[in-house]
């Protein structure tokens, strides 16, 4: 085997260029002629003079053998690199006629190696999920060539697999995964940049992109269009992300108010799939996003927007209104109320808790109001009541305590600073407290401090595990409006998996380009996963990601390399057994259990027995033994 230089051009261009073959002469008939075994591209960087070590060294690693003198580390990884591609791509799969037995080899066990391997298990079901919502027909149709589909797809699954940074990414696709030999892909001649312009090309096309995947999954799922929840969420990037527009600081729901932020908005339908989504700065009001995110989106005039209470502003209700949508959304209003004299209706969560509704219609019947009241949530608020207090009160004895001691401080102006201070850390509880100073004569210290606990009615004091939806949806009853708006803590969870299970933070880009294409990338995740446990909730399976994640993972694609007997090399490349959790996950999803590729390689090439390396001895009596050689069909869903 040797390497070929073939100078050639572009045709569209002209621009000239060489490409690079790893060719091997055969004898046919009574010609010789080259076969090319494998591509290798147009910048393969080897210096000229170690070719012929490069392809001394692919023949020894397929042959069995060792190197007797040591190889440098570049030419080493390269030479692995081409035997692996060789021993999945180029050799001829040994078949078995229709009917016929299957055809055995004589190998030495004694020689048994097991290479090369890669995990293959999510990404089986990551592909098959993608295919299914038609992914790979939505990027051609927006343009992507075949190379960068594969890069894409490679990024999206990479992101459900082993979250990151596009360059852990790039990392796992060459090192770890078996997803180029599903994608008859060679990632290992990708680089990095190859994944960041990707995803700037995803960017670009997401409007695209979006609307034909969400078309696609109403086909699939039958996704109710009369529900659209929204919420917004933030994660942060690392560094100062100077040149990035959209990173600023503000409130950071993962506590790192420390780091610029970036927000994302999420519209989803009431089965829990993304119909939009769009970044926005990391100090954005939310309730100013509701417009920019819902006009477009070809919902019917008559669909249910679910919105939480940040973003239900009266100017987002009002504009609602006008383009007639119904809401149901949490009242932003202090107010809390629920009359245990007055009738009420019941219903029950998934936990088995009881939620007590009350219903008001508003003077001119055009809106509902829901108390609601939850025995837990009036549990954890009177315990956090009670702390606040506690607290205050503390506050409150020690400022007063000072007045008596020397040197404590006594000016009416600070202790009423301190006062205020109490009051910013008692999250609200301050409202409830009549406090009175008295100065002495000059009216400058305070001689005594008093307080008085006054309840303020419709408060979280007087009226805790009470909570207030409002909706114009006035022909539904309390039970069906309230398991509605519970579909808003789908959403939640969805960010919880965005964030925990998908990678979404930290963000370490600081072009703004490049932040959205990873945010984008991680929704285009989620839309798969959401896809693989919505089939699997059909069959009773409920597992998280996480737990789905630790099951595929198990399935892994090696390479056993044997000496045969005629002191050939029999290379042997497989995946795993799917084990019994694997298999019901499989039968579920709709996908074979096994992953047919052609893996089964007859080495050609024939080594002298003198040769140093521990697998060119003459085959030992009694540890050999026969494996059948089975044909192989190309990877498909069933």
């Amino acid at each position: 085997m040797f390497i070929r230089q073939t100078k050639t051009s572009n045709s569209t261009t002209g621009e000239a260029y060489s490409t690079f073959r790893l060719v091997a002469s055969e004898r046919v008939g009574k010609q010789v002629r080259q076969r090319t075994l494998l591509n290798l591209g147009r910048h393969f960087s080897l210096p000229k003079e170690e070719w012929p070590f490069l392809c001394s060294r692919i023949e020894q690693i397929l042959s069995g053998q060792g190197s007797f003198l040591p190889q440098a580390k570049s030419l080493e990884t390269l030479a692995q690199r081409y035997a692996a591609s060789l021993v999945v791509k180029s050799a001829p799969v040994v078949s078995v006629p229709k009917g016929g037995e299957a055809e055995y080899q004589d190998v030495d066990v004694n020689s048994l190696e097991m290479v090369r391997p890669r995990s293959v298990g999510i990404e089986h079901a990551g592909l098959a999920a993608l295919s299914r919502l038609g992914i790979p027909e939505i990027l051609t149709s927006v343009g992507l060539n075949g190379k960068q589909s594969a890069c894409a797809l490679g990024s999206i699954i990479g992101r459900m697999a082993e979250p990151g940074s596009e360059l852990s990414t790039w990392r796992w696709l060459k090192d770890q995964s078996a997803i180029g030999e599903l994608l008859d892909t060679d990632f290992e001649t990708f680089n990095l940049m190859s994944l960041y312009r990707v995803s700037d090309l995803l960017v670009n096309n997401r409007d695209v992109i979006e609307k034909a995947l969400f078309t696609k999954l109403n086909d699939l799922f039958s996704s109710p269009a009369t529900v659209t929840l929204y919420d917004l969420t933030n994660t942060y990037f690392e560094g100062e992300m100077a040149g990035n527009a959209k990173a600023k600081h503000g409130h950071s729901k993962e506590k790192r108010s420390d780091c610029p932020l970036v927000t994302l908005g999420l519209v989803l339908d009431g089965s829990g799939f993304v119909r939009r989504s769009k970044m926005f700065e990391g100090n954005v009001s939310e309730g100013g996003t509701l417009e920019e995110m819902l006009k477009g989106l070809d919902a019917p005039p008559s669909a249910m927007v679910i919105l939480d209470r940040g973003i239900a502003t009266e100017a987002n209700i009002a504009w609602l209104i006008e383009h007639k949508y119904r809401y149901l959304v949490v009242n932003r209003q202090q107010s809390r109320k629920f009359d245990e004299t007055q009738s009420f209706v019941t219903t029950k969560t998934a936990q088995e808790e009881t939620i007590r509704i009350q219903r008001e219609i508003n003077a001119d019947g055009a809106e509902v109001r829901l108390y609601c009241h939850s025995q837990k949530r009036q549990e954890k608020e009177n315990s956090m009541t009670k702390r606040f207090m506690e607290r205050f009160e503390a506050g409150l004895a020690k400022l007063s305590a000072g007045l008596c001691k020397p040197r404590c401080e006594k000016n009416l102006g600070k202790l009423s600073e301190r006062i205020g201070r109490l009051k910013e850390k008692g999250r609200g509880i301050g409202q409830h407290y009549k406090i009175e100073l008295t100065p002495d004569e000059t009216g400058k210290k305070v001689v005594s401090l008093t307080w008085e606990k006054i309840p303020i009615d419709g408060t979280q004091l007087t009226h805790p595990g009470v909570y207030c939806l409002r909706t114009n949806e006035i022909t539904w009853d309390e039970a069906k409006l309230w398991r509605t708006y519970t579909m808003l803590t789908d959403l939640e969870a969805v960010f919880r998996s965005l964030k925990s299970e998908l990678g979404l933070r930290p963000v370490f880009h600081s072009k703004e380009k490049r932040a959205d294409g990873h945010l984008f990338i991680t929704v285009l995740a989620y839309q798969a996963v959401q896809a693989i446990r919505t089939r699997l909730k059909g069959h009773g399976v409920t597992l998280s990601w996480t737990s789905l994640k630790k099951i595929l993972s198990v399935q892994q694609r090696v390479t056993a390399t044997f000496r045969q007997r005629d002191a050939r090399t029999l290379h042997v490349r497989k995946a795993t057994a799917a084990e019994p959790e694997l298999k019901e996950i499989y039968d579920a999803l709709g996908i074979s259990v096994s992953l047919r590729i052609p893996v089964v390689i007859d080495h050609p090439f024939r080594f002298s027995s003198t040769s140093h390396s521990d697998f060119d001895r003459p085959p030992i009596p009694g540890v050999s033994t026969s494996i059948p050689v089975l044909s192989t069909t190309p990877f498909e869903h069933r």
